[in-house]
């Protein structure tokens, strides 16, 4: 589905160069020194379509997402091998869970491993724990399972990592730890994720309610998980309250979905 977020802005483009996030988390902005839109984690593939005055407009391999990020922030690509699975994790100088840690890496960077450690790999962002990481083929079977790594995130809107996030980017994690294709923004989701169900089914673990701007992940049939600003933070709420609670400020839910099984 074409999408404005994700169509490129065709002035500016032509590079077409391939690089990565090398940062923790970097904001994607609207226009250089404008508003976030969304977040890319360390080791995201993008591609730059233009540069300008140490901005470059890139484009999000993983789901089309356009914006700009600072040139400083991107590094050429590298072989990723491994990525983040515990909600966050950290880099060290030494392969010793006392030395100091160089970056923090929130669930779901990607990692290219230079070589094997004890108890650790090494890469160009420090050692990293083997007990926080999995191979990058490997993926998760339960979407609920890894929204609830994010419980007490705090809310940020644009926010896609375990310092902040909101309620797409919520869900974006958990479908691309399960290797679901999601888009970023919750119109996308409600647009393009899963099959769309009729009012009045019941919800099921992993479904996905949706109301303007907003969406939340059911947890079972009584509850939903979703990072909301209401709390300012990823919660477990039940759903008829939640759906009162909406209700009274932005209005009646606009769509039920039910997610693919993962692969």
């Amino acid at each position: 589905m074409t999408h404005p977020r994700t169509t490129p802005d065709p002035d500016r483009s032509g590079l077409n160069e391939p690089a990565q996030i090398g940062r923790s988390v970097v904001n994607l902005l609207r226009k250089p020194n404008g508003a976030r839109d969304r977040q890319l984690l360390i080791g995201a593939n993008v591609t730059i379509l233009w540069r300008e005055d140490g901005w470059a407009y890139v484009q999000s391999a993983a789901d089309g997402y356009c914006g700009y990020v600072g040139v400083s922030s991107l590094t050429k690509p590298q072989q990723i091998t491994h990525k983040v699975i515990a909600a966050a994790s950290h880099g060290y100088q030494n392969a010793n869970i006392k030395a100091i840690d160089r970056c923090a890496l929130s669930h779901g960077s990607r990692l290219a491993m230079l070589d094997d450690a004890d108890g650790f790999i090494r890469t160009s962002h420090g050692f990293v724990p083997k007990q926080h990481i999995t191979t990058v083929d490997l993926f998760a079977s339960d979407p609920a399972d890894v929204a609830a790594l994010y419980l007490d995130t705090p809310y940020l809107w644009g926010g896609n990592s375990r310092l902040g996030i909101d309620c797409s980017g919520l869900i974006q994690a958990a479908c691309a730890a399960c290797n679901i294709p999601c888009g970023g923004d919750s119109d996308m989701q409600e647009a393009e994720l899963g099959e769309l169900l009729e009012p009045g089914t019941a919800p099921q673990r992993n479904d996905l309610l949706f109301w303007k701007g907003h969406v939340a992940l059911v947890w079972d049939e009584d509850t939903l998980i979703h990072a909301n600003g209401h709390a300012m933070a990823t919660v477990f709420e039940p759903i008829k309250d939640a759906i009162a609670r909406i209700a009274a400020t932005d209005g009646e839910m606009t769509a039920h979905r039910r997610l693919p099984t993962a692969d």
